[in-house]
């Protein structure tokens, strides 16, 4: 909406109204996706709100259980090399109920050895709780990556289905990369539903404790932008090399990350 006040041709009383004297609320909206002054309509939410909300759950649940179209990220890798694995949650009913299967390779292992090498870093792109967050964002994200890290041996990419955080660990164990970046849809939200997050990983094992990452989330069209997503994880590999670790003990300077906040840096989700 304008800064400039918006007038209804309405009249109450004989008086125009004001639309932002009517809707304090209306000139916020454009800078936030929450939900705020909705109003009501006696000791309800207006129907249009009420439906907005429903819509959003809808498409929050349907996230959730939407499929990773391989074949479909595959061609737009193309020409990069790709590995495909799954976790040992064999369908989406059992990945939701085991958490811990979900972090467990179930097949791929031997694509995965026949692959071993010796690599900086591997990058999975993972369904997680939002397959549609690595359908929309994945492909260019990486490629915003790549371009910041010219130089190092990156490993072909993984694509991991009914997977979490910590399959990237087994995947990158198995593959001999020293450190692994986990694109993954996370937990969708009445505001948003294919929000992406990255997970960086200095040194990933089997059963790799969540203090021992890098989380970088809010990655979609109205969150984090993939440029400044990909310079803040170039930062954090560049030092995670150097130094030898990820997790807390890697904070990144945010001041010199101009554009990025701690909203979007060190959030463990629910993908892990």
């Amino acid at each position: 909406m304008s800064d400039e006040r918006a007038i209804d041709e309405s009249a109450v009383d004989g008086r125009v109204v004001d639309d932002l004297a009517r809707d304090p609320f209306a000139r916020l909206r454009q800078f936030t996706r929450a939900r705020i002054g909705l109003g009501r309509t006696g000791d309800a939410l207006p129907t249009k709100e009420l439906l907005k909300f429903q819509a959003a759950a809808s498409q929050a649940r349907d996230a959730v259980h939407a499929a990773l179209d391989v074949p479909a990220l595959r061609k737009a890798l193309a020409p990069r090399e790709c590995i495909d694995v799954g976790s040992r949650a064999t369908d989406r009913q059992t990945y939701l109920l085991r958490p811990d299967w979900g972090r467990e390779l179930g097949n791929g292992e031997t694509e995965l050895d026949a692959e071993r090498g010796d690599y900086d870093l591997v990058f999975v792109i993972a369904d997680g709780l939002s397959a549609r967050a690595a359908m929309h964002h994945s492909v260019a994200m990486l490629d915003a990556c790549t371009a910041r890290l010219k130089d190092w041996a990156i490993a072909p990419i993984v694509l991991a289905t009914q997977a979490r955080v910590g399959l990237g660990d087994a995947i990158a164990q198995r593959l001999g990369a020293r450190m692994v970046a986990v694109l993954i849809g996370e937990r969708p939200g009445l505001s948003v539903a294919d929000s992406l997050g990255v997970y960086l990983t200095w040194s990933p094992q089997p059963g790799q404790a969540d203090s021992l990452r890098n989380c970088i989330s809010n990655i979609h069209a109205d969150g984090l932008d993939y440029e400044r997503a990909a310079t803040l994880l170039a930062w954090l590999a560049q030092e995670a090399r150097q130094r030898k670790l990820t997790g807390t003990a890697l904070k990144p300077d945010l001041s010199s990350q101009a554009g990025i906040s701690d909203e979007h840096s060190g959030r463990l989700e629910e993908n892990t």
